[in-house]
């Protein structure tokens, strides 16, 4: 078959090693235009984009999806990963099998642009990808192919992406074996729909009146992007990792205690978390101990939310 990827961010990468190793042919990867990135807003490529370059493989960065009509029009299939871009109907009708795209969870829940943060959020022990036929809807095509991953409560989110994105190219072989073989795609459950919208800019401020639990799931659910985040002497910090910790609950919301050396705060509940790791502003990533030395904390130090 020859086969375009349409992606953006560097889960996609597993799945294009493995599609230029295999007996397809990989003609293009489409991604989105360069963008301003770091103190200097210089342009910036795709981990995608600067994947293909330095493998060989044409790469186009269509401003809009009719700027890929023409790429498009000589493939068999087409494959997104993390595109990021929804496309009309006519445009997925152009390749001779279509569409295809690797979604991470378990469709039909967690549609939309933050599936893993929000499976984070809710608790799920268990998630996966899915490898759907797209249509006009949001991740609402039907289904090729479902593999399941357990997520475990010290994982985070970029390391359940991570691996998710190596269960991608075995679930992509089966898929193209499964249309190669004439398969129609079976249609999503109507019951079990849940939504993942994108993660705002508000939801990133921990709110240390929530339970432990909860804190601690938000914190996993935005590392490493974009990172869950406090105000420490009127300055952000980032909580990078964290852990839940037991027999204590005399701490106040927000309250920052030494204890044995660990840095313990207070949440609701009477609850609270240990710090493993903090980024303070314009500081790289440290332990909590080394920051904590550097703070000279003292009885009664807090961190504040706008929470309260």
């Amino acid at each position: 078959m020859r086969i375009g990827v349409a992606a953006t961010p560097s889960v996609a990468i597993p799945t294009m090693q493995w599609l230029k190793d295999s007996e397809n042919i990989f003609e293009v990867i489409i991604t989105r235009p360069d963008q301003q990135a770091g103190r200097g807003r210089n342009l910036k490529s795709s981990p995608v984009a600067q994947w293909g370059e330095e493998h060989g493989i044409s790469v186009i960065k269509p401003a809009s999806p009719n700027d890929m009509v023409e790429t498009i029009s000589t493939l068999d299939l087409v494959i997104t990963i993390g595109y990021g871009v929804l496309l009309p109907l006519e445009v997925l009708k152009i390749p001779r099998y279509g569409f295809i795209n690797l979604h991470f969870s378990l469709l039909p829940k967690w549609r939309g642009a933050a599936p893993v943060n929000r499976a984070i959020q809710n608790g799920d022990s268990i998630s996966g990808v899915s490898v759907f036929q797209l249509d006009a809807g949001m991740d609402t095509g039907p289904i090729y192919v479902q593999k399941e991953i357990a997520i475990s409560d010290e994982e985070c989110a970029g390391d359940v992406l991570r691996n998710m994105a190596l269960l991608g190219p075995s679930a992509i072989e089966e898929t193209l074996n499964l249309i190669a073989m004439g398969f129609a795609p079976i249609a999503q459950s109507v019951s079990g729909i849940s939504f993942a919208p994108k993660i705002s800019k508000s939801e990133v401020e921990i709110d240390w009146n929530q339970s432990a639990e909860k804190v601690q799931r938000n914190i996993r659910a935005f590392t490493p992007e974009p990172g869950a985040w406090t105000s420490w002497r009127d300055a952000p910090i980032i909580i990078a990792k964290s852990a839940l910790i037991a027999d204590i609950s005399d701490l106040k919301p927000g309250s920052i205690r030494l204890i044995d050396g660990n840095v313990v705060i207070g949440c609701g509940e009477e609850s609270a978390i240990r710090l493993d790791e903090v980024r303070p502003s314009g500081k790289n990533t440290m332990t909590a101990q080394a920051w904590a030395r550097g703070a000279r904390l003292h009885e009664g130090n807090c961190f504040v939310s706008s929470n309260g």
